[in-house]
C-alpha cells in the first residue's frame, strides 16, 4: 500500500504543482484547500504525513494542528510564508513536527518527509520489541510496555506516541543523564530536520502530565547543558503508584 499523504494549502497551484512532484515519488497525494476540509480529510483518511499551510481560510492551520495533535500522533509539517520565531515556537507548542518556510525547495521537503516517516516506522519497531519487557514503576508512575500503557497514581495517562517514546528512552537508562542530541535521535530519528527546541516543548507536556507539580519537577530532572534524566525508582522511597 502507497504511503498517503495529506496536502492542505488554499493556493491551487502550490497544491497541484506538489501534488504532481509528490505522485512522482510514489505518493498517495490527498488534497484540500481550507482547514476544515483538510480536518475532515485527515480524520476520514488517516494519512500517514500531514503538509499543512499556516494561512488557510475557515480554519487556521494553527487550530488544525493542535485538534488532529490531540487526536493522532500522525507527522505534521507546517508550511509558513513566514520564517519568525515566535511562528515557529507556536507550531512547537501545537503539536506541529517540523515547520518549512516558503519558498523551499522539493529537495528540502522531500527530505523532510523522508525523515519523519522513517522515525514513525522506527518508533513502530520499537514499540513492537517492548512487549516481552516488565512493568516498571517509579515513585507514582507505572509504565507496563506490554500493554503501551502508563498510570499516574493507578490512572490512566494519555500520552503521545512520542511521548510515550521520550519516557521510554529516558526510563531505560536507569537514571542516568540521557544527551539532548541522544534523545532527538532516539525518538524523533538521525536524519530528522527540524528544531531541537521540540525537545524541551514534549519535555514540559510530560511533566505536565506526569508530574505532581511540573513547575518543580521530581521525576524528570534537567540537567543543564547536557539533556534529561528519569530518576530511578530507588531515588523516590517506594513511593506507591
Amino acid at each position: 500500500m502507497r504511503t498517503t499523504i495529506l496536502l492542505a494549502d488554499d493556493d491551487e497551484m502550490i497544491v497541484e504543482a506538489l501534488s504532481y512532484q509528490l505522485e512522482q515519488e510514489g505518493y498517495r497525494v490527498l488534497k484540500a484547500y481550507d482547514g476544515e476540509e483538510a480536518l475532515t480529510r485527515a480524520r476520514e483518511q488517516n494519512p500517514d504525513l500531514i503538509l499543512l499551510d499556516v494561512m488557510m481560510p475557515k480554519k487556521h492551520g494553527w487550530e488544525v494542528c493542535q485538534t488532529l495533535r490531540q487526536e493522532s500522533a500522525v507527522p505534521i509539517l507546517m508550511l509558513t510564508a513566514r520564517g519568525d520565531e515566535m511562528d515557529r515556537v507556536l507550531g512547537l507548542e501545537l503539536g506541529a513536527d517540523d515547520y518549512i518556510v516558503k519558498p523551499f525547495s522539493f529537495r528540502e521537503l522531500l527530505a523532510r518527509i523522508h525523515a519523519h516517516l522513517r522515525r514513525m516506522e522506527l518508533m513502530r519497531e520499537s514499540a513492537r520489541g517492548q512487549a516481552s519487557h516488565p512493568v516498571v514503576t517509579i515513585g507514582p508512575i507505572t509504565i507496563d510496555k506490554r500493554r503501551y500503557q502508563v498510570l499516574r497514581h493507578g490512572k490512566p495517562v494519555h500520552l503521545s506516541q512520542r511521548e510515550y517514546e521520550l519516557l521510554i528512552a529516558l526510563q531505560e537508562a536507569q537514571g542516568a543523564v540521557v544527551k539532548r542530541g541522544d534523545l532527538l535521535d532516539r525518538v524523533w530519528g538521525e536524519n530528522w530536520i527540524g528544531d531541537p527546541r521540540t525537545l524541551d516543548v514534549h519535555i514540559r507536556w510530560l511533566r505536565e502530565k506526569l508530574e505532581d507539580d511540573p513547575s518543580t519537577p521530581r521525576l524528570i530532572r534537567t540537567v543543564r547543558g547536557v539533556g534529561y534524566r528519569l530518576v530511578a525508582p530507588e531515588e523516590l522511597g517506594g513511593d506507591e503508584p
